[in-house]
């Protein structure tokens, strides 16, 4: 058996095989981890607690964890409101409002106000419900910015974007987060709110078994291949000394 891994054509297959093995074992490894990842979003959108709401100001802005349950006072302002494009919900294209709050302490929290349908072509920015006026009470969870593709960066018609990313928000530099609202004080009118996700790492285990079970196949299928190979070579060598005698 040792003599026929020595051959070029066993060399050449092991090789190949140690190569597809190792691949499988990375596309498992990977799997794994982006289970991990999505197992520690579900337990933080799980925790997060829907009862006790941290008041956003700027000395904690910045240190935020995302899902934390937050709240923010202050007044819309409807003319930097702008509609994130792509954002479905409950089997229907939409749009999320994404409108700033400011309060008298000079802090700015963008709010994501809700959901609406879309109902008209995508190159114009459709009629959004206004915002209310006056002092509002903002609960929701604290949510990190997005990034915009290059592909939505550009061409879209005024008033809406492609991400909430701070980018490509009006008058807007810099941004620690923004609030996915739950409740106001007064009530948003005319929009749909946007749920909480839900996060399964499941498929990603799934996944990473099944990676892991070609990897386990491949080194029995190679063991299988070498064992009959040696039978046949060991049978033929019995052969050939049977008819020399």
């Amino acid at each position: 058996m040792l003599a026929l891994l020595r051959t070029r054509r066993w060399i050449g297959f092991t090789t190949f095989v140690i190569v597809l093995i190792a691949a499988f074992g990375f596309l498992s490894h990977w799997q794994w981890q982006r289970a991990d990842e999505k197992r520690l979003q579900r337990l933080s959108v799980e925790h997060s607690p829907d009862g006790s709401f941290r008041p956003v100001q700027s000395s904690n802005i910045a240190a935020l964890p995302e899902w934390e349950s937050v709240t923010v006072m202050g007044s819309f302002d409807p003319l930097r409101q702008v509609l994130v494009r792509q954002r479905p919900q409950a089997g229907a294209n939409g749009y999320w409002v994404l409108t700033p709050l400011s309060n008298d302490a000079g802090l700015t929290v963008w709010v994501n106000r809700g959901w609406m349908a879309a109902t008209g072509p995508a190159i114009t920015t459709p009629e959004s419900p206004q915002p209310p006026t006056g002092n509002v009470a903002v609960t929701g969870w604290w949510r990190l910015p997005e990034a915009v593709s290059e592909a939505s960066r550009t061409g879209l018609p005024d008033g809406m974007v492609g991400a909430v990313d701070p980018s490509v928000l009006p008058d807007t530099t810099t941004m620690s987060g923004y609030v996915q609202l739950l409740t106001s004080t007064p009530e948003m009118a005319g929009l749909v709110p946007v749920p909480r996700p839900t996060i399964d790492e499941g498929q990603n285990i799934s996944y990473a078994v099944q990676w892991a079970l070609f990897a386990a196949v491949g080194i029995v299928g190679w063991i299988i291949f070498l064992r009959r190979e040696a039978i046949e070579d060991l049978a033929r060598d019995r052969a050939r000394r049977g008819a020399s005698i």
